[in-house]
């Protein structure tokens, strides 16, 4: 949302409105509204405030260490950050391939993730806008009110989480930061105990998944076209496919398509994603903004995630799944579907399959398989220099790329995770949402509870995504204790440092206190 000369030259006229801190996300984040005297937005914007360094105290590290270190990043998706590390530390040991065993282990481990994270986001975080309205009493218009009027749509909700969590348990050794993925393979396989337990409740996981979708779908259709337009903005779509073009969330090749469904690049190997993908710096937040190279900062901005992933399959390999995705497409009359509010419906399509694709692997041998560990090849120390592993977190894509010396310890490190790759994409819906519901109006807590309602459509997890380049940016505000502003003392991105508006030395800036 662009400002007019007048207002952008002094910002300083227009009044400020900050969302803080961002409720119902993982991690800290806020957006801020600049308006005029009419009330007429004229800047939105989404910035993260959290900062986490990853990416360069794992710098000297024993590679090996990574599958178990990097997914402390979260505690909400540290199975999608330990399984791209692992698969990244495959590279690094030379396993092209993992066994039967290892790769279904893995898989089952991160359907138990991806489901788990489905059920978290849809029922505990998103349903309460969805069932009782944006405007509904804040009091009320959460996960209590939800299990308040909805007592059997929470339980089923908890049930649901519990069990992906289980899954994740039994392939990994623990609920929470697991240790079952290793550098060419897993540690463990099931045993008959664990497939047995599994298997007792997997029919009605499965059923209870499918009734959420079809929950979803009549709010969505109900909804009608002030859901339709909520927040949408025509997006490039990024995300990994099978071969054969299926949904893909463990392994595959990078599908990007543009607004119109239209090809941009197709089965991309995603160790080439550094020359498909380049990434930008904003000084106002700590979250880089990734694009598509051959279309540049400006047009190749993109999306990731369920609704990326959905709308970039040519099919799901699961039954219920697949039908469901086909009532999808329809709601897109033959192009993609850019509503962001229809991300929750195919996040529910995603939950279905991945309890479906459960139910498959409980029921195949390999899964309490006998081959957890292949060796790499031969070379020095058996091992290459550069790995990049890629997944599909249940936000989006996610990318980690390293770099090691040959003692094996870490020189580079390079992680773009799902909810950066939607940085710009989830600044434009809450431009659109500002726009369309906001221009003119006297804000009241229901008005500013839209823009959250967008964010949490992308289920954004704020401390994944948070990592600087060079300098932090940072600000100091010096006030009295009655709140009169005494100084405000700026860094930049680049290193420049600010009082107020105008430059200053950086000796004066360095001082010490």
């Amino acid at each position: 949302m662009s400002m007019p000369l007048e207002t952008a030259t002094h910002p300083e006229r227009l009044r400020r409105v900050c969302i803080e801190p961002l409720t119902r996300v993982e991690g800290h984040g806020k957006v801020t509204l600049l308006l005029d005297d009419a009330d007429q937005v004229q800047q939105a914007r989404l910035h993260i405030v959290e900062f986490r360094g990853f990416e360069r105290f794992i710098q000297g590290r024993p590679f090996w260490e990574l599958p178990v270190t990097v997914q402390r990043l979260c505690g909400i998706c540290p199975v999608s950050h330990h399984l791209a590390a692992a698969k990244a530390c495959d590279r690094l040991v030379g396993v092209a391939e993992l066994s039967p065993t290892a790769e279904k282990v893995r898989r089952l481990m991160h359907f138990g993730q991806v489901l788990q994270s489905h059920a978290l986001h849809f029922f505990h975080l998103s349903s309460p806008d969805l069932l009782f309205g944006f405007d509904d009493a804040p009091a009320h218009r959460n996960i209590v009110g939800v299990i308040q009027d909805e007592p059997e749509l929470a339980r089923r909700g908890v049930l649901l989480r519990r069990y992906g969590q289980e899954v994740i348990r039994v392939c990994a050794g623990k609920r929470i930061h697991g240790t079952g993925a290793i550098p060419g393979g897993v540690n463990k396989a099931l045993d008959n105990a664990d497939r047995e337990l599994l298997s007792a409740d997997i029919a009605q996981v499965i059923d209870w998944a499918e009734e959420a979708v079809v929950l979803m779908q009549q709010l969505f259709e109900a909804g009608g076209d002030a859901y339709r337009s909520f927040g949408a903005v025509p997006a490039n779509t990024l995300s990994l496919v099978r071969p054969d073009g299926a949904l893909e969330l463990y392994d595959g090749g990078l599908r990007a398509r543009d607004p119109d469904g239209e090809p941009i690049f197709d089965h991309a190997s995603d160790q080439d994603y550094s020359t498909l993908l380049n990434e930008q710096v904003k000084p106002w937040s700590y979250m880089k903004f990734p694009f598509i190279a051959a279309l540049g900062a400006e047009a190749g901005w993109y999306r990731v995630g369920p609704l990326a992933r959905v709308n970039n399959c040519d099919y799901i390999d699961t039954p219920r799944a697949e039908a469901a995705r086909r009532a999808f497409g329809a709601a897109g009359e033959g192009r993609p579907v850019q509503a962001v509010l229809a991300t929750h419906w195919a996040r529910l399509i995603e939950l279905l399959h991945c309890a479906e694709s459960i139910g498959r692997l409980l029921d195949d041998t390999d899964i309490v398989g006998n081959e957890l560990l292949r060796e790499g090849e031969s070379g020095q120390l058996g091992r290459q220099r550069t790995g990049i592993g890629v997944i599909e977190a249940p936000r989006g894509t996610l990318f980690h790329h390293y770099e090691i010396d040959p003692d094996g310890l870490v020189t580079r490190a390079n992680l773009i995770v799902s909810t950066t790759n939607n940085n710009q994409a989830m600044n434009e819906s809450i431009r659109r949402v500002a726009r369309d519901e906001l221009d003119g109006y006297a804000l009241t807590e229901g008005l500013l509870n839209r823009i959250e309602v967008a964010i949490r459509a992308y289920d954004p997890c704020l401390s994944c995504a948070t990592h600087a380049l060079g300098q932090m940016p940072l600000a100091v505000t010096l006030a009295r204790r009655d709140g009169i502003v005494l100084d405000v003392l700026r860094r930049d991105a680049d290193g420049a440092v600010r009082r107020g508006d105008e430059p200053i030395s950086s000796t004066t800036a360095t001082a010490p206190a």
